[in-house]
């Protein structure tokens, strides 16, 4: 167990101290069932809300809040597009909770009849409709407990808000600064009614996270920031212009845990303990009303999912977003030869598992590409690619920001050194590009709807080249074709992409 302890204030005289226990989860990612690792099982929501029901069995002031991203990772979350997720999340009963990205992976209106589903608050400052700056959600939510006020404020950035750029009316306030100043004005707007506790639940990244935290004038009060999209499990609270900064890592194998004495005349933390508790069978009794929920969903998914779609040679794997992968040069394989363009660029974090096969499940698949979306070719010189390359290999990829960054296709083989940032290597089929000689590239629509953000190359330099067209309406549905049709596929890490020191 991660544990860290501090004492904020040196007050010799404690007066009016209150106990919050506050619990905390972040991109559970429809991590619904518990798996078997080394003889034990671990994770599931079963067994997670075993345990807030335990705390709150034991504690007397309990709060359970959720930092983003619910949904997608899983068949039941995505054959029912969220709704069981909803209702699995009501009987879980968190206090309060805040969207992130993937929130919106349904889509806008999708989004705002989930929100409506739910028996909890869903909270977001700075999601708002261009036309008049209407707020899509609650900015806030005040929690009453044990004569304490604690306001929890949700916060997500543009950054992290990418699939709304195919929403023309929707947008968000854009940089860390902007979300800290709406912030300011939620909590000048409710310090006069005593806010005892303030907490701020983001999904931009733990990084972000501390930018935001120093951001904020300290005459707001904020004391907790509870955060989610970056998927961090910090050994400890970070500690930024007085307020505590966490997150619980990534789906339901751990959840967060603050034990904090409120100073209730100061507003502020007097003492705190942190911890992430881990969610084994060992740590939590299963709650048997969530498990059987939940089982009624796997019956339904099992019957449709559970058929086997191929067998590959070996297990293939994606260890990690940024570096080539097994699974990765697969899938971006499958889109360059199935739709006769001379490159495919897959984007890795639409690569859901770390591993795949070899006995490949509709469900393992689905899971695996969870995405089911349009793909672009695109047009681009040489020296266009290049760039577009150089774009994703940005050093931010490797320093634990959650940037974007593609899998190669068969043929490209790039050599890149980060202390000298630069290509060391570009060649394609052996040879070096050149410069002007126009290369037809496979893309999701996701990244050709960002393709300045992501790869920094417009749209007028794209149609300069001739342009652009959809080529398939479901890239999953060409990766299934390809991969049910080539039995006994294998693939391995043959340096399409190597990043040197």
């Amino acid at each position: 167990m991660q544990k860290a302890e501090q004492n904020l204030t040196q007050t010799a005289v404690k007066k009016n101290l209150k106990k919050l226990t506050l619990l905390h989860s972040n991109d559970m990612h429809g991590d619904f069932l518990a798996e078997k690792i080394d003889c034990k099982l671990v994770g599931g929501v079963s067994l997670l809300s075993g345990y807030v029901n335990k705390v709150r069995a034991e504690e007397k002031n309990v709060l359970y809040c959720i930092a983003g991203d619910m949904f997608r990772g899983s068949v039941i979350d995505s054959e029912f597009k969220g709704i069981s997720t909803i209702e699995i999340m009501n009987l879980l009963g968190p206090d309060v909770a805040t969207i992130g990205n993937h929130e919106v992976d349904y889509g806008i209106p999708h989004l705002l009849f989930l929100e409506k589903c739910a028996n909890f608050p869903i909270i977001n400052a700075n999601f708002y409709i261009r036309t008049n700056c209407r707020r899509m959600f609650e900015s806030h939510y005040i929690a009453e407990i044990d004569g304490m006020k604690i306001l929890f404020v949700g916060v997500i950035t543009q950054d992290v808000l990418a699939h709304t750029r195919m929403e023309e009316y929707i947008g968000s306030f854009v940089d860390i600064t902007e979300a800290a100043e709406e912030v300011g004005r939620i909590c000048n707007a409710y310090n006069a009614i005593d806010i005892d506790f303030t907490v701020l639940l983001t999904h931009i990244g733990f990084e972000e996270d501390k930018q935001l935290a120093a951001a904020l004038d300290p005459a707001w009060g904020v004391d907790v920031i509870i955060g989610g999209h970056s998927h961090t499990l910090p050994k400890e609270p970070a500690l930024v212009n007085d307020i505590l900064i966490v997150q619980a890592g990534t789906g339901t194998d751990q959840i967060g845990r603050f034990d904090i004495m409120v100073d209730t005349d100061r507003n502020a933390v007097d003492t705190y303990t942190w911890s992430t508790v881990p969610i084994t069978e060992e740590t939590c009794s299963r709650d048997e009303e969530m498990y059987n929920f939940i089982m009624h969903y796997k019956e339904i998914t099992d019957k449709k999912y559970n058929r086997i779609v191929t067998r590959f040679a070996k297990e293939l794997t994606h260890p990690s977003r940024v570096q080539e992968t097994a699974l990765g040069n697969l899938a971006a394989d499958a889109l360059c030869d199935s739709l006769g363009v001379d490159m495919a660029l897959m984007g890795s974090g639409a690569v859901r598992s770390k591993s795949m096969g070899p006995v490949v499940h509709y469900k393992d698949y689905t899971e695996c590409f969870p995405y089911d979306e349009a793909t672009y070719m695109i047009h681009v010189t040489g020296a266009q690619l290049q760039h577009m390359v150089k774009r994703f290999l940005r050093e931010e990829a490797f320093s634990g920001a959650h940037t974007e960054f593609y899998q190669l296709s068969h043929g490209l083989c790039v050599v890149w050194s980060r202390s000298k940032q630069q290509f060391k290597e570009f060649t394609f089929n052996g040879a070096p590009l050149p410069a002007d000689k126009i290369y037809k590239v496979a893309l999701s629509k996701y990244h050709f709807s960002n393709l300045k953000d992501f790869l920094d190359i417009s749209l007028e330099e794209i149609e300069a080249n001739g342009g652009f067209k959809v080529v398939a309406t479901s890239y999953r549905d060409v990766i299934e074709e390809y991969i049910t049709s080539h039995q006994h596929l294998y693939r391995e890490v043959e340096g399409r992409l190597v990043i040197e020191p």
